[in-house]
């Protein structure tokens, strides 16, 4: 969980700095660059930065965990289409118009479509339930642009001096956003109880959370979305912004609603429709997260670690 920038030591101060200054002036440099050839170019440099810092590593460990269940998948090759995604979203979100232009354009298929149309007539909060797949923010900027405003909860990035110009770049796709921690999580609550529309990321390791199979592995899932869901009587939908072949346009897809039921149950629902579809378009998912990491256990009687979470 990132700290507060006052927490940093001095060396952590000056290594954010530093590492700012190269991706700001990274970025900088490749708007220069006509739209259409900048995308890919940041895939490509993405995907070269990533190998220096061992991410061709981590997805290698993730994949070795979750075999024999996607055994058949190279992990070089599954690096390189999850790398290459990463440095086309960076690209995206600080492209303005040219990004927002083509996700007005993608079309949106699934049931959950109609279901959050049903679910605003009747003045009903909902909660679409997505994840760091494709890229989230076009699936924002594609129902803001059919006038379904909502609010975005997002978690702080480590670096400070990143974090302030990237909270900036995505405001662009649409506001309010929602900083993750509890002043947040009030102004969501309240957001939810005027029948608002929220988006909100379920893939993450969440500390406290529920042991969850993901790929026939445990791992620490947030029921936080079920249980405000529940309390407020909010829709959840789970919707994906699928890249398409040609690397620039998206399909967003709307799965159905989750029904109501208890938290641990429709958390499970949320990880299936999830893992159905990283299924069928594995590289577009983020593999490079620590998805898997270590169950520690809280003070909540009846949980218990699980040693093959890590």
């Amino acid at each position: 969980m990132p700290v507060d920038p006052s927490e940093l030591s001095t060396w952590s101060h000056v290594k954010y700095y530093g590492s700012n200054l190269f991706l700001r002036g990274l970025l900088v440099c490749t708007r220069l660059i006509p739209y259409r050839l900048r995308v890919p170019l940041m895939g490509r440099l993405v995907t070269v930065m990533g190998r220096l810092a061992g991410f061709d590593k981590r997805v290698r460990t993730n994949l070795d965990l979750v075999s024999p269940e996607l055994s058949e998948i190279d992990p070089d090759t599954l690096y390189r289409d999850v790398s290459n995604n990463a440095g086309r979203m960076i690209a995206e979100i600080y492209a303005g118009a040219p990004f927002h232009d083509r996700a007005k354009a993608a079309p949106i298929t699934g049931p959950g479509l109609k279901a959050l149309e049903e679910a605003r007539a009747a003045g009903r909060p909902v909660l679409l339930a997505t994840a760091h797949f494709g890229n989230y923010d076009a699936a924002r900027a594609a129902l803001f642009a059919r006038g379904f405003e909502m609010g975005a909860l997002y978690r702080r990035m480590a670096n400070p001096y990143f974090n302030d110009h990237y909270v900036a770049a995505i405001k662009g796709n649409g506001e309010p956003l929602f900083e993750q921690g509890k002043r947040g999580m009030v102004e969501l609550v309240r957001h939810l109880k005027k029948g608002g529309i929220a988006a909100i990321v379920t893939d993450l390791h969440a500390q406290g959370g529920e042991l969850i199979d993901f790929f026939g592995k445990p791992a620490v899932t947030s029921t936080v979305p079920a249980e405000l869901a529940l309390k407020f009587g909010a829709a959840v939908i789970p919707v994906y912004a699928v890249r398409q072949d040609n690397g620039l346009d998206f399909e967003i897809v709307m799965s159905t609603e989750i029904p109501h039921s208890d938290p641990l149950t429709m958390t499970k629902s949320l990880s299936a429709d999830l893992e159905a579809i990283v299924r069928k378009h594995t590289g577009q998912w983020f593999w490079i997260h620590r998805r898997w990491k270590p169950f520690v256990p809280v003070s909540k009687p009846g949980r218990k670690a699980n040693p093959e979470a890590g």
